[in-house]
């Protein structure tokens, strides 16, 4: 992996993103969102995540993050992990899921191809984490992240998008705790 993709420095905020294996669009069903704001706000509360902004698409997350406690590529890993192990669970268990033969068949064959995972592979590994260095590059990415929906054609406002930090920015309450860029 090269030295551009790693969490260099705690004390810095970092743009991630990362998506799930074949960008499936499992993120459909409001219980499979759920699971990832639940885990946001436990990584908020628990290990000292901190979270500036995030956008659950589809098939992919992106967040501004940092931390004040643990290293961020163990809370990222550790998210990833246990989201992962939920959403399958749910897809497992969801006798109305129409796509989840082919869902647990992908996740199956994904597993089968990279030799550190047992089973199932959800996510796919790496976060391509970009430290967020100056003022402009906040910007950009602020603006990038927020605009995912709208260029999507789900809203045609970001704050409009349920799941995303935009409800914050233009004063209504989101989903998940954020700490507002000035």
């Amino acid at each position: 992996m090269s030295r551009n993709y790693k969490f260099r420095d705690q004390s810095k905020l970092y743009f991630v993103s990362f998506a799930v294996v074949n960008w499936m669009d499992v993120f459909v069903r409001r219980e499979y969102k759920d699971v990832v704001t639940e885990s946001l706000q436990y990584c908020i509360k628990h290990k000292g995540l901190e979270v500036y902004a995030w956008c659950l698409m589809s098939s992919h997350v992106h967040l501004i993050i940092g931390s004040n406690k643990e290293p961020i590529e163990g809370i990222m890993r550790d998210m990833k992990r246990h989201t992962a192990k939920a959403i399958l669970q749910l897809i497992e268990e969801h006798n109305q899921e129409s796509r989840k033969e082919r869902m647990l068949w992908m996740f199956r064959r994904a597993g089968r191809l990279n030799p550190n995972i047992e089973t199932f592979q959800f996510w796919q590994h790496h976060n391509h984490p970009i430290e967020l260095s100056t003022n402009q590059m906040m910007q950009q990415r602020l603006d990038y992240l927020h605009q995912n929906p709208v260029e999507a054609g789900f809203v045609e406002e970001p704050w409009e998008y349920l799941y995303s930090s935009a409800r914050d920015y233009a004063g209504k309450k989101g989903l998940v705790d954020v700490i507002l860029i000035e």
